[in-house]
């Protein structure tokens, strides 16, 4: 009697694609996410009417408006409408604001940077403010200094951004001195920045390709008070997030070996801990973007720093739903492709994400 021939177990291959396939769904993903943004926002804006009435309505006679809508192609079908703005917006076409008579596009190139320059100081001050304070609130769990900083991280990300603006201006502008009020550069540095060949609209790059420290200083000078303002936002929920994480990995079995084989306490914090608790905070970073895009509105506003923020307030409050719908609409592309380039990076750092 023969034995029955052994079972050989077959290596199942891993399920769900490699990390090509997760970046194309990633990527195909932009544009139907896009897509829903832009309709929604073009047909909230049309709920008041057509832009120029919203606009001028009171300031022109009846005549003259209906000629001015006529010829913006207002008075056709909405449906036709929003075909229309929608082939604009693939041949890079926004439309023409109606209070300044400017192309949308041009606005969004002169003051995107300066937001996306407000965004970078910001998460730069998030990171110096959570990271630290996030490993103390950690290793020293339920006691005193972790419901100090758990109290301030709460009180860091409910407290309005214009009353923290106003805050930091009344103390280290009106009373200390030490700040600037608003703005983003001096008198001096701004007429230079005028007359910069190709300029980025980034002024601490500009300032760079100068050559100019006192540039610089000034440019940097002038972005502590908002680059806290916002960065304060963000840290809130970074420290908490480090917090709850680490706590996580620190009582895990490789730290617990480390420490047995007489690893310091500050290196399993900062190196063993730390390092596999940034894989979470990685994966929100795409939302708190969103949510500084959001905040630099009133903070641009507060400290009158001209970027899409300020310039949004500036046209709602004139009523000019054409450039506003435009800003919007960069925003949530802001916001997608930001998203886009996380998931990149949380599928690189941990491949669990992409299978």
């Amino acid at each position: 009697m023969t034995a029955p021939a052994p079972v050989v177990a077959a290596r199942r291959a891993p399920t769900g694609g490699g990390l090509g396939r997760y970046v194309l769904i990633r990527l195909l993903l932009i544009i139907p996410t896009v897509f829903i943004l832009v309709t929604v926002v073009f047909f909230l804006m049309r709920l008041t009417g057509d832009p120029i009435t919203a606009a001028l309505g009171g300031r022109l006679p009846p005549d003259q408006l209906a000629e001015r809508v006529h010829e913006a192609g207002f008075d056709r079908p909405l449906i036709v409408q929003y075909l229309d703005y929608l082939g604009g917006i693939f041949r890079g076409d926004f439309g023409t604001s109606i209070t300044d008579n400017r192309p949308v596009i041009e606005i969004l190139f002169q003051y995107g940077s300066a937001t996306l320059e407000l965004v970078f100081y910001a998460l730069i001050v998030a990171f110096v403010i959570s990271i630290p304070l996030g490993l103390i609130a950690a290793y020293r769990r339920d006691r005193w200094q972790d419901a100090v900083l758990r109290i301030m991280a709460i009180l860091a990300y409910a407290t309005p951004i214009f009353f923290v603006g106003l805050l930091l201006k009344l103390v280290f502008s009106v009373w200390l001195g030490w700040l600037p009020v608003a703005g983003r550069a001096g008198t001096r540095t701004e007429l230079v920045m005028g007359g910069v060949d190709a300029p980025t609209g980034i002024y601490l790059l500009d300032a760079l390709r100068l050559g100019d420290m006192q540039l610089v200083g000034d440019v940097l000078w002038h972005a502590v008070l908002p680059s806290v303002a916002l960065g304060l936002l963000t840290a809130g929920v970074f420290l908490r997030l480090i917090r709850t994480n680490v706590i996580g990995t620190f009582g895990q079995q490789f730290v617990t070996s480390g420490r047995s084989r007489g690893v310091s306490e500050y290196r399993l914090l900062t190196k063993h801990a730390f390092r596999p608790a940034l894989i979470p905070i990685i994966t929100v970073m795409g939302m708190q973007v969103a949510l500084l895009l959001a905040g630099a509105v009133l903070t641009e506003t507060t400290f009158e720093w001209k970027g899409l923020g300020f310039m949004l307030a500036e046209y709602l409050k004139a009523r000019d739903f054409v450039a506003v719908q435009g800003i919007v609409v960069m925003i949530a592309v802001i916001v997608a492709v930001t998203n886009f380039v996380v998931d990149l990076v949380a599928a690189a750092v941990d491949p669990r994400v992409r299978y």
